[in-house]
């Protein structure tokens, strides 16, 4: 094995630990989010109020648990994924058809990065403030975004990298049930 191969299989294994590390935060973030609406409702039903802050924390840890869960999911092959049609496409087309996927799924996350970069700064700079039941500056919620797609960006790069590297036909390591 060359030095740049396994320069790149360390990185790959750095990574993909940095990842399953997400994976249990999100994990985490869903058992919390149970306990907190269980507590919740218990609580209403005994009278005693609830938990105030209960659907908005609910809110924020869908939303960080969805993003902090994608990169991990999608290194897995476990992502979101329509393949019915690469079945039964020959496989140097199915093949041709993943690299479409990734590159465009790639430009999306690019793009969501930069956008999602601009508008966290943006409300770092006014100063925004989220008045709910909790007071948050706003950008503390924007901020994980481009974090988490500029990872789902470079697990597209490693995706591509292993790609051109496997047999010309789609990936064996995330199919559908078909």
């Amino acid at each position: 094995m060359s030095l740049e191969e396994t320069t790149m299989q360390r990185l790959s294994t750095w990574y993909g630990g940095l990842l399953d590390g997400m994976l249990t935060v999100a994990c985490l973030l869903l058992l919390g989010m149970t306990f907190l609406t269980g507590a919740d409702v218990l609580l209403r039903n005994l009278g005693l109020g609830g938990v105030p802050p209960s659907n908005e924390l609910s809110e924020y840890g869908l939303y960080l648990t969805t993003i902090l869960a994608a990169p991990g999911l999608l290194r897995r092959g476990q992502h979101i994924r329509v393949d019915i049609i690469l079945h039964i496409l020959p496989p140097r087309v199915a093949w041709l058809f993943e690299w479409g996927g990734d590159i465009v799924g790639m430009v999306c996350c690019i793009y969501f990065v930069w956008y999602g970069a601009i508008v966290t700064y943006a409300s770092y700079a006014a100063g925004s403030v989220s008045i709910k039941t909790l007071v948050l500056p706003e950008w503390w919620i924007f901020a994980p975004m481009p974090v988490c797609f500029l990872m789902l960006a470079i697990e597209f790069i490693f995706r591509m990298r292993f790609l051109a590297l496997a047999e010309q036909a789609p990936r064996a390591d995330a199919t559908s049930a078909s």
